[in-house]
């Protein structure tokens, strides 16, 4: 009978690492916050991931990452469970990602505060997103999406740069 190697799950947390998410490169799933529980059950490996959004386009080839890097380490016996008990935020998000974002040019979410930003939107108030490559406040919002539903668009008039916001969830 052929054994199963018993994998630690600090291991399996470090390969996961290795997974980077396809619609921000430089940020990987697990400070993303999507990879969210490893188990070990019965010699079997069970990886927990929850959606940024549940129609976010890259979460099957995200999955089939985690498939390829679990495969390419070795693991044989593995299953990758979508998670939907809990709605993702970006609080999950780990201060490293947040700072990852801001220095690639993306200007990364704040924590969330229970504050709307569609209702506040309605109300005429709008965030002031400070800018990632100069840090003024002096922003505008041009467009609420970016190159992925996830990200809007901003212009900063300090250094007249374009940028995207990773939007607060």
């Amino acid at each position: 009978m052929n054994k199963t190697k018993i994998i630690p799950k600090t291991q399996i947390w470090s390969w996961l690492e290795e997974v980077i998410d396809p619609e921000i490169p430089v940020l990987n799933v697990v400070e993303m916050g999507i990879v969210r529980d490893v188990q070990i059950e019965d010699e079997q490996v069970i990886v927990k991931i929850t959606p940024t959004y549940s129609g976010c386009p890259a979460m099957n080839a995200i999955e089939m990452e985690i498939h390829k890097k679990l495969k390419e380490k070795g693991v044989e016996n593995f299953k990758v469970l979508t998670d939907f008990k809990e709605s993702w935020t970006t609080d999950w998000m780990t201060d490293y990602a947040k700072q990852k974002l801001k220095e690639y040019g993306i200007a990364p979410p704040e924590e969330t505060d229970g504050n709307d930003d569609f209702l506040n939107s309605l109300k005429g108030s709008q965030k002031v997103v400070p800018c990632p490559y100069c840090d003024s406040l002096e922003t505008e919002l041009q467009s609420e999406f970016g190159s992925t539903a996830c990200k809007s668009q901003y212009y900063c008039n300090g250094c007249n740069q374009p940028f995207e916001h990773f939007k607060c969830i």
